[in-house]
């Protein structure tokens, strides 16, 4: 072996030896320098109180922080709690209340992370709660034909033509909203719109949802003829010649209902991001909803409702807001059944309310039950939609067990009936609208505890119509009786009935407080306006307690829900006196939804 060789070989073996003695501790130092590059990045999201909102809710027990998310100042806070009803403060953390009161009060819970709102004054009000509505088909009528508020022939005509021109032959065309007392009182009839839709049925659900009307081509195709008998608890309407109007009310219904292609999941889907998305700009955090249960309508939609679009949105985290959901009386078992195996909570946002049943129709409809007949038909009293062996029974059954029952009542002899089955009951439960009452049913809801669940926009539209059908003695003293209710202590539950009237909270509130129907220069019995408190706590705290989630909801308290709402108002006294507000924002579990 030559010098050079063996020169190479030797620098060979003395570059291995070097890279053997330093191998160790460069690995080493890499090792090291990447854990603690490693380690710096994951300890960057431990810097953002968001990331310690999350593990908190993922875990399976509480972590008591003295820490607030967000503050919430400079603020008129009404709290509809009676231990603290005004604040100017309020803390938040992981979607709840931490504490409310002073500004300075709250000092210990703000650090570095905490978010601070400043509301600059204003009025600031639980989240609402909407005590009846009917949520998904509140979404479907918003992009059907609108006849709310339409108060000439011409115009009902009108839209009904413009709707038919852009329908597919053969399709139905759909609306609702009507109002016959905006445009005198004459109902509308087949023959209004048969010309203009020869080649599409049509159905116009008036505003209170008990009446319908069909064109002649949609009657032909339920057989409904000047032969056909009444249904039980519904009436086929006829003119002199005792042919079908068009019109259909209550039970009745269902002879066109049953033809109208049911609305696909898709479509019942958006409709519920659609009114969600709609209350949220009204300050309605939460609902109760009734669904797609009417007179004549299929007792399953309720069910398919739940199933199809409510578990849809809630496991793919698209609810907007809550829901407490009721289903028809007829299927209280199965309801029973659900909440015994999982609950009465689907999740924060989905609760079981409970079961819905109908006494009576309505007052515009005419099927409202009364003791006295209607002062313009003297042969009328009304409907009884349900047999009263029957909801009797039925009611019985559900509240033995332990499910809330809410029958709908609009006349004083349906409430009366409803009063006196509750009597044989001993759980707290309620009747929907309790709109006209005979003297004494006042001081009944109160010593039964029954909630009263009430509409106020319901009478701006019943005004002209009540004093029509009722005589001026009974309309005067008998209807929208919310003072006597309260002063008999009765648990108000305010609501809007949407898409009946529109879910408009802050409206029905000053409608409470004033009680004076459109075109009317004093209030509809002054006696019976309520205060802006009351009516705030009709809306909140009362709304929670007659869906049994007051513990969560209702008022700004320490550890509920922190829903609530900005309003545009900074002076509490002007907002007290005239009821005058709009939303600014509204929140739900600390977070903004709207807008």
């Amino acid at each position: 072996m030559d010098l050079e060789t063996l020169w190479r070989a030797s620098a060979r073996e003395r570059e291995r030896e070097r890279a053997q003695s330093f191998l160790p501790m460069d690995i080493s130092a890499v090792i090291s320098t990447i854990i603690v590059l490693v380690l710096a990045v994951l300890s960057l999201p431990l810097l953002n109180t968001s990331y310690w909102s999350n593990i908190r809710s993922l875990l399976p027990f509480t972590i008591v922080s003295p820490l607030a998310d967000l503050v919430v100042k400079n603020a008129t806070i009404y709290t509809s709690d009676a231990s603290l009803p005004f604040a100017d403060s309020m803390a938040i953390r992981s979607g709840r209340i931490l504490r409310v009161g002073s500004y300075s009060s709250l000092q210990d819970l703000v650090h570095y992370g905490t978010e601070e709102l400043d509301v600059g004054g204003k009025v600031v009000v639980p989240g609402f709660i909407d005590s009846h509505v009917h949520l998904i088909p509140g979404g479907l009528q918003m992009v059907r034909v609108e006849l709310r508020g339409v108060s000439q022939k011409d115009e009902f005509v009108r839209r009904i033509k413009e709707a038919a021109r852009n329908s597919k032959h053969g399709c139905w065309i759909l609306g609702g909203g009507w109002n016959n007392d905006l445009w005198g009182g004459a109902l509308p009839l087949a023959s209004w719109i048969d010309e203009i839709t020869p080649d599409n049925p049509v159905w116009l659900t008036r505003m209170d949802g008990h009446m319908g009307l069909a064109n002649s081509l949609a009657l032909k195709a339920a057989g409904v003829t000047k032969s056909s008998e009444d249904p039980n608890g519904g009436t086929i309407i006829r003119n002199s010649a005792g042919e079908p109007s068009g019109l259909l009310i209550d039970s009745a219904m269902e002879l066109i209902l049953a033809l109208i292609p049911e609305a696909s999941v898709d479509e019942r889907r958006v409709a519920l991001l659609r009114a969600s998305r709609y209350a949220l700009t009204r300050g309605v955090t939460t609902v109760i909803d009734f669904g797609r249960y009417f007179p004549g309508a299929s007792m399953e939609s309720s069910w398919e409702d739940l199933s199809d679009v409510f578990q849809w949105a809630d496991s793919s985290r698209k609810m907007m807001i809550r829901v407490c959901l009721f289903f028809p009386l007829g299927t209280w078992s199965r309801l029973a059944d659900l909440i015994r195996k999982g609950g009465a909570s689907m999740s924060e946002w989905i609760h079981y309310g409970g079961v819905k049943a109908f006494a009576d129709g309505s007052l515009g409809s005419g099927s409202a039950l009364f003791h006295e007949p209607y002062a313009d038909e003297p042969q009328n009293h009304g409907l009884c939609v349900m047999e009263s062996d029957v909801l009797l029974n039925m009611t019985a059954a559900a509240d033995k067990s332990g499910l809330q029952v809410a029958v709908h009542a609009i006349g004083d002899k349906a409430n009366d009936l409803v009063l006196d089955i509750y009597e044989s009951v001993a759980s707290t439960n309620g009747i929907e609208h309790a709109q006209h009452l005979a003297p004494g049913a006042a001081a009944h809801f109160g010593q039964q505890r029954v909630v009263a669940s009430v509409q106020p926009d319901h009478l701006l539209d019943d005004a002209d119509s009540a004093f029509k059908k009722l005589g001026e003695e009974r309309a005067q003293h008998g209807s929208y009786l919310f003072r006597s209710l309260q002063e008999n202590k009765a648990r108000l539950a305010f609501g809007s009935d949407w898409p009946v009237v529109d879910v408009n909270p802050l409206g029905s509130i000053r409608t409470a407080m004033k009680r004076i129907p459109p075109g009317w220069e004093n209030a509809w019995n002054p006696s019976e306006r309520v205060t802006l408190v009351e009516a705030l706590d009709a809306y909140t705290i009362s709304a929670a307690y007659a869906c049994f989630l007051d513990k969560h909801l209702g008022s700004l308290s320490p550890g509920k829900l922190a829903d609530f709402v900005i309003l545009s108002t900074d002076s509490w006294d002007e907002f007290a006196a005239e009821g005058s507000a709009s939303v600014i924002a509204t929140y739900l579990g600390g977070a903004k939804a709207y807008p």
